[in-house]
């Protein structure tokens, strides 16, 4: 029994935990608000839901993120991720300063946010974009945010994310690694935005550095040559005064790309497919061994198509030959001539990953003629190159120590120009004019080779020409011969469907000699002993009834001592068939043809055929005849 002074009591408690449960399926919550450990908050468009879970196999609980609308869930942040709740009393509530606090079962605080300001009407909202945000309630501008989970990512960049650093707070927005699937506390790599020098993306192990993208060059980090224009995203590098980060965007909002910061240390892009589903994978940043930072020592070059895969730059040498003989890279490489800075010059290599930055100076208004002479006056500068390379080139980069992680890259390379001795630059000068010489006489050797040939075909010509001169003479026999080709036409015996299929045996498969674009061909044997070739137009060929006339027309004319002759059709119902005599050890192509010749001889014996071919009077179709003809084997074969 409830006494009747607190229903009253009873009634406010329902109806606070009636709104309370209303709001845990909204985007935003209030000082009056909380979520607890089976109540969720999810986005505007439903794309992300924030709430309680518990990863892999772990029975530890923690507050995150995730895509709310996939089947496979995917966390992308984790607020306690370094104190994990231990059972489900977790509670998350905003405090009238506009501060984010969780609670476990004790009360006590486990996580929170910070806040520099309090503002009158505190709320947590979850936005559409996958950011936790703390704000005045009303206030839509991101500028005034009081708190946003952007501002610190777990192992997940997502779209509109910066990975970078903003100068004037010192904030640095970077991505830090799983320990394990079960443990999302933070594990052994973290990948960031370096800023000594000129800004440049690197992955570490602990401390040690393990991978470097290379420095933005207006288009792409001069490292990444698969980064490029692509349907799915777009990206970016903002480098002022007050910040510098790297960030994408989606084409389109329908499609779900992430990039991830693996347990391994892979830094690799996904797109989710729903034909799967799954997450699909879409590109690395580590593409091969190449990538791994200074693989091949100071002025050293790594090209993965070489083995070894490492080698010195064009001037340098090994610092340790025995070393290397063991592919042991590390030591690097060593000029073979000392600079003199007087006389110093500077060799231009192409197609490059630009070296570390770290010790670098930088100019976005200087040209590249600027840069080189700041480069040549002062001796402590090694080399220089183009900031941007967008329309043809500006900005000046110079280098004030040795080079290293230098690759060759099959694609999207870069120039750098790097100082050397003068000698050096001479040798190269000589060896230019040395490549020119040998260009002249390898010309003077094919001229002198070709030049018999040359003369051969004109000779050739000048054959046909006396050639055509006497066929035109020759007309009125043409004409009596194609007369007498019309009276063979008609003397074209045709056969009955029944006499083909028991000179075939009933067009049996042992009795098949091949198949071209017609149908099949068959050997057969008539009555009086006499051996044939049938060939059978296919039910399924291309060759229809008009031109299955135009072939019998055309092969009944033809009179020659290399072409197998044409005894008759037989053309019955849906039935189409082709007679000739059979000739037996010998494919048609090659009675046409002859013995293969080699070399010239074989040149010289193909373009006459070609001349008789070309000026017969059929040409198109006696042309279109000896393909068939050449791939119908019409007998059997040794």
């Amino acid at each position: 029994m409830v006494p009747v002074d607190g229903i009253p009591i009873l009634v406010f408690s329902s109806t606070l935990l009636f709104i309370m449960t209303i709001s845990s399926a909204v985007d935003s919550m209030n000082t009056t608000e909380s979520i607890r450990d089976s109540e969720a908050m999810v986005s505007a468009d439903g794309s992300f839901k924030l709430g309680f879970f518990s990863p892999g196999s772990s029975k530890n609980r923690y507050l995150g993120i995730w895509y709310n609308k996939i089947s496979v869930r995917t966390v992308v942040w984790v607020a306690n991720r370094e104190i994990p709740l231990t059972d489900s009393s977790g509670v998350l509530r905003v405090t009238h300063r506009g501060v984010l606090v969780l609670l476990n079962h004790s009360g006590n605080i486990i996580w929170s946010t910070n806040s520099s300001r309090s503002v009158r009407n505190p709320v947590a909202q979850l936005l559409d974009s996958g950011n936790l945000v703390v704000k005045d309630e009303g206030d839509g501008s991101m500028e005034n945010l009081l708190w946003q989970s952007f501002d610190y990512p777990c192992d997940t960049l997502l779209p509109g994310m910066k990975l970078g650093r903003n100068t004037m707070t010192g904030l640095d927005r970077y991505l830090s690694s799983w320990k394990t699937p079960d443990d999302p506390s933070r594990g052994d790599f973290t990948y960031e935005l370096k800023a000594a020098g000129y800004p440049e993306k690197v992955l570490r192990a602990n401390s040690l550095q393990i991978y470097r993208s290379g420095p933005w060059n207006g288009i792409r980090f001069s490292g990444c040559p698969q980064l490029k224009p692509n349907p799915v995203y777009t990206y970016g590098f903002v480098f002022t005064e007050k910040e510098m980060y790297y960030s994408y965007q989606l084409l389109d909002r329908s499609i779900l790309s992430r990039v991830t910061l693996t347990q391994n240390g892979n830094i690799q892009r996904f797109t989710w497919s729903s034909s799967a589903p799954g997450w699909v994978f879409y590109l690395t940043a580590q593409v091969d061994d190449c990538n791994r930072y200074a693989q091949c020592g100071v002025y050293g070059s790594c090209h993965i198509n070489d083995s070894p895969m490492c080698g010195c730059l064009r001037g340098f040498i090994p610092k340790v030959p025995k070393d290397w003989q063991m592919m042991n890279w590390s030591g690097g490489c060593e000029r073979r001539t000392h600079l003199n800075c007087s006389t110093d010059g500077f060799r231009k290599y192409s197609g490059v990953k630009l070296p570390e930055t770290a010790n670098s100076w930088f100019s976005k208004s200087m040209n590249l003629e600027e840069c080189k002479n700041m480069c040549t006056k002062n001796c402590s500068c090694i080399a220089y190159t183009n900031l941007d390379i967008r329309e043809g080139g500006s900005g000046c980069l110079l280098w004030f120590s040795d080079l290293i992680d230098i690759r060759r890259l099959n694609e999207n390379g870069q120039d750098i120009y790097i100082r050397m001795a003068a000698s050096e630059l001479d040798h190269e000068d000589d060896t230019k004019n040395n490549y020119k010489s040998n260009k002249k006489k390898q010309m003077r050797i094919i001229i002198i080779s070709t030049l018999p040939a040359g003369m051969l075909l004109l000779g050739l010509l000048l054959v046909l020409c006396l050639w055509k001169k006497k066929r035109q003479t020759n007309g009125v026999i043409e004409r009596s011969s194609n007369k007498n080709s019309t009276k063979q036409d008609q003397e074209l015996q045709m056969f009955h469907f029944g006499a083909m299929a028991i000179a075939t045996e009933n067009f049996s498969v042992t009795n098949k000699l091949g198949e071209g674009g017609f149908g099949p061909v068959y050997k057969g044997i008539l009555k009086d002993g006499q051996e044939i070739a049938v060939k059978r137009l296919s039910r399924n060929s291309r060759q229809g009834p008009e031109e299955f006339k135009n072939e019998v027309k055309h092969i009944a004319k033809l009179q020659h001592r290399n072409l197998v002759k044409l005894l008759g059709c037989c053309i019955q119902a849906d039935e189409r068939m082709l007679i000739y005599e059979f000739m037996p050890n010998r494919s048609l192509d090659s009675l046409i043809f002859g013995l293969r010749l080699s070399g010239l001889a074989n040149l010289i014996s193909d373009f006459l055929s070609y001349i008789f071919v070309l000026e017969s009077d059929e040409s198109q179709n006696l042309i279109d005849l000896g393909k068939k003809i050449g791939q119908a084997k019409l007998g059997a074969h040794n």
